[in-house]
């Protein structure tokens, strides 16, 4: 499956100047707090690869391999699975935030995800087999991938505290604080079910904050 996800991502590549991938690599450190140098800043800039999403595309879908860790430039995705026939949203992601299918791009194995474009979206992408190699070449960038891993553990582990120590309005609270962008713009069924709530949920909390 990997090839053809290769395909896929190839059909809405788009094609960017070496200024504009060290600006993207530069704002890739930045809002993850990683400290790089110009040098090996450079080095991420050579690698990123850019995809143009419209929205409803599908950037990766169940059984095929996760080959890259990504940056949202513009637009919003979201991670999705397939449980009894029922479409459950994982993550959410949109400008200046990171996603992965971390066991998919660790183990270079099919994935149970989705990753499905909530709006047009630019996405600039970390390939795995050459971030590997940069990293088995550079210390700076192997402290980087180390990072950007570690960050997506730690977003994940706090979603998994706040499912099992918080109700649905602390829930919808928390989210509200700390990501609103999401409740604005991603359809409330999609926004219900990461929350781990019925729509019907979802609409006596939202209307009990208003």
């Amino acid at each position: 499956m990997k090839c053809s996800y290769d395909l896929l991502i190839n059909l809405h590549r788009k094609k960017v100047s070496m200024v504009t991938s060290k600006l993207i690599a530069h704002r890739i450190v930045v809002t993850q707090s990683i400290q790089l140098s110009n040098r090996a800043i450079d080095e991420l800039a050579s690698i990123l690869i850019c995809t143009e999403l419209k929205k409803g595309d599908i950037f990766l879908s169940e059984g095929q391999i996760s080959t890259q860790m990504c940056y949202v430039h513009k637009g919003l995705i979201r991670q999705f699975y397939y449980k009894k026939n029922k479409d459950l949203t994982e993550h959410f992601a949109c400008e200046n935030q990171m996603f992965i299918c971390i066991d998919s791009f660790l183990r270079q194995r099919p994935t149970n995800l989705l990753v499905e474009a909530l709006e047009s979206t630019t996405l600039y992408g970390i390939p795995h087999d050459p971030l590997i190699k940069l990293a088995s070449e550079d210390y700076e960038i192997e402290q980087m991938y180390r990072c950007l891993l570690e960050n997506s553990l730690i977003l994940s582990q706090k979603k998994m505290d706040s499912l099992r120590l918080e109700n649905a309005n602390e829930r919808y609270t928390r989210l509200l604080k700390e990501n609103p962008e999401i409740i604005l713009r991603a359809p409330l069924s999609h926004v219900a079910s990461y929350l781990f709530m019925t729509p019907e949920t979802l609409s006596r909390v939202r209307a009990a904050k208003q």
